[in-house]
C-alpha cells in the first residue's frame, strides 16, 4: 500500500468516528437538556417563559458541537490537509 491510500483510509476512517460521535453525543444531550426542562415547567409553570428561552439558546449551543464535526468530518474528506505535505515530501525525494 502507499501513501496516498494509506492517508485516504486513514482519512475516512477518521471522519466516520467524529461524525458518529459528533451526532450520537450531542443528541444524547439534547435529549437530557429537554427533559430537564419539561421537568422545570411541571414544577414551575409560572417560569415557562424563561425555561424555553435557556431551553433554546442551550439546545443552539448544542447543536453547534454536532454541526462543526460534521465540518470537520467534510475537510478531512474532500479538501484533506494532509494531502499537501504528502505532495511535498515525494516532489522533495
Amino acid at each position: 500500500m502507499d501513501t496516498n491510500t494509506i492517508i485516504a483510509a486513514v482519512s475516512i476512517i477518521v471522519a466516520g468516528i467524529t461524525t458518529c460521535i459528533g451526532c450520537i453525543a450531542p443528541a444524547i444531550s439534547e435529549g437530557r437538556a429537554i427533559c430537564a426542562a419539561l421537568a422545570s415547567l411541571a414544577q414551575q409553570p409560572d417560569a415557562a417563559s424563561t425555561i424555553t428561552r435557556a431551553l433554546f439558546v442551550g439546545l443552539a449551543m448544542v447543536e453547534s458541537i454536532a454541526i462543526y464535526c460534521f465540518v470537520v468530518s467534510m475537510i478531512l474528506i474532500f479538501t484533506n490537509p494532509f494531502w499537501n505535505h504528502v505532495i511535498a515530501q515525494v516532489a522533495g525525494k
